[in-house]
C-alpha cells in the first residue's frame, strides 16, 4: 500500500512513518518544517520512504503527491502544548482550516480520478474538551457542550469535514483521537513563546518534557500547573503510530473514528512525582501549584473499547517504559541547549 503523510516531520508522524515502513507499506511525506525548521529522522533514507518538502495548503502539491497513492493521511496541522494553543488562538483555528480543506479538495479530486481509497484524519482528544461522561466513549463529541478552545472546535470542524465528504462525495474516511502522546523527536517550536514555570522556562509546553526538564535543572519545589489532579492518559507514541496503521489496514475501519490510547489514567501530579523519583532518588518529592491556563481540562478519559474490539488495539506500553525512553532524550536536549 501507498500512503501520503502530511505533517511528516511531526511529533507523531515520526512514529506512524516508521511504524508503517516497518510493515512494508511506501510513505510519501509532505511537510513545510514550519514548526521546528529542518528536521531528520532514521528512515530519512529509507527506500520507500519519499520526502516532499511543501506546505499543506498548498493542493497542486497535494494532488501531485496523491496521484498513485492508495491512502491519505491528514496529519498537517498548527499544533503545540498548552501555552500554544492560548497564544495562537486565532491562528490555530485560521490556519488550520485552511489545511483542513487543501486537504479534502485534493483527496477528492484523487479519489474521483485516481486510485486514492481513503482519508484518515488526525483529530484530538480536545474534541472532548468539555464532555461530562467519564470513560468518554466515540460519539459524545456529538453529544457534549462544544469545546471552548479554539484549538479543540478546530479538531471537531476536521471531523465535521470527513462525514460532510463522505455525505456528499462518498470519500471514505477514518478518524483517530491521539490521547496525550508521550515519546521522543519533539523539539521547541520555532514560535513558542518564552514562559516560565517557577524560575525555569517551559520546555515545549508538554507536560511530560516539562517536568523532565525541570527537574534536570534542579527546581525544588517543582512547579505544576494548576492543581495537579488534572487525569490524563498518556499515550506512547510507539503505540499510537501502531493503532493509526491497523486504522489503514482495516476495512473496520472505514467510516469510523477511534479513540486512541492507553486504558490507564494517572494525574499529573502523579506523573510528577514519577520523575522525579527516577531523577532524584531519595530525595522528598515537593512541589508549588501555580496558576493553570483557561484551557486547563480537568478530566480527559476515554473509553477505549471500540478501538478493542474493531481493531484489536491496545496501547500497551507502561508509563516506566515510556520514562526509560524519554528522560535521556529530553536529558540529551538539556546538554545541549535546546531545551
Amino acid at each position: 500500500m501507498k500512503l501520503c503523510v502530511t505533517g511528516s516531520a511531526g511529533f507523531i508522524a515520526g512514529y506512524l512513518i516508521a511504524e508503517l515502513l516497518a510493515a512494508e507499506h511506501e510513505v510519501v511525506g509532505v511537510d513545510n518544517f514550519s514548526k521546528y525548521g529542518p528536521v531528520t529522522r532514521s528512515y530519512d533514507t529509507h527506500p520507500r520512504y519519499t520526502l516532499v518538502q511543501g506546505d499543506a495548503k498548498d493542493v497542486d502539491l497535494l494532488k501531485e503527491n496523491l496521484a498513485d497513492c492508495d491512502m491519505f493521511v491528514a496529519g498537517a496541522a498548527r499544533i503545540g502544548g498548552i501555552t500554544y494553543f492560548h497564544t495562537f488562538a486565532y491562528d490555530l483555528l485560521a490556519e488550520n482550516e485552511r489545511i483542513v480543506a487543501a486537504a479534502f479538495d485534493a483527496a477528492l479530486w484523487a479519489h474521483r480520478h485516481r486510485r486514492l481509497q481513503r482519508i484518515l484524519v488526525v483529530s484530538s482528544s480536545m474534541v472532548f474538551e468539555s464532555a461530562e461522561v467519564f470513560p468518554t466513549p466515540e460519539g459524545a463529541q456529538l453529544t457534549s457542550p462544544p469545546p471552548r478552545s479554539t484549538y479543540g472546535f478546530q479538531k471537531l470542524a476536521c471531523e465535521y469535514f470527513a462525514r460532510g465528504a463522505w455525505e456528499q462525495y462518498r470519500l471514505p474516511y477514518t478518524i483517530v483521537r491521539p490521547f496525550n502522546c508521550v515519546g521522543i523527536g519533539e523539539g521547541r517550536a520555532l514560535s513558542d513563546e518564552h514562559v516560565l514555570s517557577g524560575n525555569i522556562a517551559l520546555a515545549m509546553s508538554h507536560v511530560l518534557p516539562d517536568l523532565i526538564a525541570k527537574v534536570l535543572k534542579g527546581q525544588d519545589p517543582l512547579h505544576l500547573l494548576g492543581s495537579g489532579d488534572q487525569v490524563r492518559h498518556y499515550t506512547y507514541g510507539g503505540d499510537l503510530g501502531r493503532g493509526i496503521r491497523l486504522c489503514l489496514e482495516s476495512p473496520r475501519a472505514v467510516n469510523e473514528d477511534f479513540n486512541l490510547s492507553t486504558a490507564v489514567g494517572m494525574t499529573v501530579r502523579e506523573l510528577a512525582e514519577a520523575v522525579w523519583t527516577r531523577l532524584r532518588p531519595g530525595v522528598p518529592f515537593r512541589y508549588v501549584s501555580d496558576e493553570p491556563f483557561p484551557y486547563d481540562v480537568q478530566r480527559r478519559v476515554p473509553d477505549v473499547s471500540k478501538a478493542r474490539a474493531l481493531l484489536g488495539f491496545e496501547a500497551t506500553t507502561p508509563i516506566g517504559t515510556v520514562l526509560d525512553e524519554v528522560i535521556p532524550w529530553i536529558a540529551q536536549q538539556v546538554r545541549t541547549g535546546r531545551i
